[in-house]
């Protein structure tokens, strides 16, 4: 089975949970410490062998193109006062020869249209998918765990992780049927996206994601589910009945970063790293 070698990074949406300042600046360029969220990301793709990184945006997120863009008057400055360590942070070595693809969605039809935006890209391979808002912290990364798993396996993955009760409505959860606290990878038998009642187990979507090509035949074909909106989740339930798909409980310290609670406790666990050494 070939590597999995791109992974697609939506960050189209519009962050107005954090009005007025994504007004102009994405809110994945919103700084944790020094450097923006939307950079977590990609570093942790990268270094799980990712080679070409396919940003779905619009035409309000230019700022993370120029971001990932050389700004040769910066570099010159930089070197002309002989700051190297600087040099090194916005030319990073990892980042050398990856390959960034931006593509422009019209507009926000959901987590599914966004996906589909990228099928010509995307020929008879696995693909990761990365939320950028959700920050996870680990060594191996989540993302590199995913890849592990699927290519273990042969079949698509998604990450998950545990999410109370209250919290479970929000996020789309998994049904397997083998689930019990010493396991980390369950094979699906249902996903269902924000279920108000009675959900099916306390193991949610969160995140990342390592899937087939063959899910675009389902994205091209489905419906609009909650909010009008294409729902990545509906597509693998269909998905489910033709193809396998594994679940895996990946380790890691997870923040979601589209809240702001999520966002401000980013920010004080990296800060009391730093302030500790």
């Amino acid at each position: 089975m070939p590597k999995v070698t791109k992974a697609i990074l939506p960050v189209a949406g519009l962050g107005t949970r954090f009005l007025p300042a994504t007004k102009a600046i994405p809110k994945e360029m919103l700084p944790i410490i020094d450097k923006p969220l939307v950079e977590y990301a990609v570093e942790e793709a990268v270094l799980a062998g990712i080679k070409e990184i396919i940003f779905i945006t619009s035409h309000t997120k230019r700022s993370i193109e120029d971001h990932f863009n050389r700004n040769y008057d910066l570099e010159e400055k930089l070197n002309q006062a002989g700051k190297k360590e600087s040099l090194k942070k916005i030319n990073r070595e990892i980042f050398k020869d990856i390959t960034f693809t931006y593509i422009k969605q019209k507009s926000q039809k959901g987590l599914g249209d966004a996906i589909l935006q990228a099928k010509h890209l995307i020929k008879d391979e696995l693909f990761a998918i990365l939320l950028a808002d959700d920050l996870i912290l680990n060594n191996p990364s989540s993302i590199e765990q995913l890849i592990n798993v699927s290519m273990e396996n042969k079949c698509s993955v998604i990450g998950l992780s545990k999410v109370n009760h209250d919290d479970i409505k929000k996020y789309g959860v998994i049904s397997s049927l083998e689930i019990n606290a010493d396991q980390n990878l369950f094979w699906l038998d249902d996903i269902v996206e924000k279920p108000r009642d009675n959900p099916p187990s306390d193991l949610a979507v969160f995140g990342r994601y390592v899937l087939s090509h063959n899910i675009f035949k389902y994205l091209e074909n489905l419906d609009p589910g909650i909010n009008g909106e294409i729902q990545l989740t509906d597509a693998i339930r269909l998905m489910l009945s033709d193809y396998p798909v594994a679940g895996y409980l990946y380790e890691g310290k997870k923040f979601d970063c589209g809240s702001k609670e999520g966002y401000v406790n980013a920010i004080t666990y990296l800060a009391k790293d730093i302030l500790d050494n």
